[in-house]
């Protein structure tokens, strides 16, 4: 199914960080829709961000392809509960974990249960994000820059650090970046400063590792219709999204977990620094 919504959307205000039940249309997530072929038989998958939007979307898919997952979280618990919903229904075992990850005991608790409940991470999925829109660099408070880079970049050398000892050669990072990492947009100037440096990270870490076997790499989206998209950006915005790109609309979470599913799978063996984007058009070179 190729038939997604498009842009003009309804006004739809939220607070951070949003909640996916109250978004107008639902996002898409592969609840109905992504049938697995057991490509991650037997394998833990560690996600962070995995309560909704493409974090969701790819915990569902690691449960329908045989993945057991653990779900990090802030504190939407509803829209946590459903995700763990689909995963126990694909047959799963799945593991809750709410908490801040920008304070640094929340990231070593959410490898330390993972690896309690499961025994290892096989996959690591690191996927949560903050932004804020601004459309003045004067508003951008001091306390919101290092929020935003505390929960966006802080936070993944924090869990990738504590989880290397837990992975095995064959194991999987991968971090969502996104396309403000190459054409990063001035309105969400923290958010994407921390993007372009998810994506170096990625591309360094995966040099670091490749004696271990353990791969790294970046995923980049475009506009994806998520949470985030009415709890931080103004209504004008969220009314538009998506429409300037080439395909015309904003991606729906189930788009990118194909991605994320080769990149955890053995299908993936030889891909590692690598940055894949998923921005329905837009370039990234």
């Amino acid at each position: 199914m190729t038939d997604y919504p498009r842009p003009p959307f309804p006004e739809q205000p939220q607070a951070v960080p949003g909640s996916q039940q109250k978004m107008d249309p639902t996002p898409d997530c592969g609840e109905q829709s992504y049938k697995g072929s057991g490509r991650l038989a037997g394998k833990v998958a560690l996600i962070t961000g995995g309560d909704s939007g493409i974090g969701r979307a790819v915990a569902i898919a690691y449960a329908r392809e045989g993945a057991d997952v653990a779900i990090g979280y802030l504190d939407e618990h509803e829209d946590a509960k459903e995700t763990a919903r689909w995963v126990e229904e694909a047959g799963r075992k799945v593991l809750l974990l709410p908490g801040d990850i920008a304070q640094r005991q929340v990231c070593l608790d959410l490898v330390s249960k993972t690896v309690e409940a499961f025994g290892r991470i096989d996959i690591l999925v690191n996927n949560a994000a903050f932004q804020m829109s601004h459309p003045t660099f004067e508003e951008i408070t001091d306390e919101e820059w290092l929020r935003t880079f505390d929960t966006n970049i802080t936070a993944m050398f924090r869990i990738c650090q504590a989880a290397l000892p837990h992975m095995r050669a064959g194991s999987s990072i991968i971090n969502t970046s996104s396309v403000n990492s190459d054409m990063p947009k001035p309105t969400l100037l923290p958010y994407a400063t921390t993007k372009g440096a998810i994506a170096n990270f990625s591309a360094g870490l995966a040099q670091l590792l490749g004696e271990k076997g353990i791969r790294v790499n970046s995923v980049a989206p475009g506009p994806i219709w998520t949470p985030l998209i009415p709890s931080t950006m103004p209504p004008e915005e969220v009314s538009e999204f998506g429409g300037s790109v080439p395909l015309g609309r904003p991606g729906q979470p189930v788009e990118l977990a194909p991605v994320y599913v080769m990149l955890a799978s053995d299908e993936g063996s030889y891909i590692s620094g690598a940055r894949i984007a998923v921005t329905g058009g837009k370039p990234i070179l």
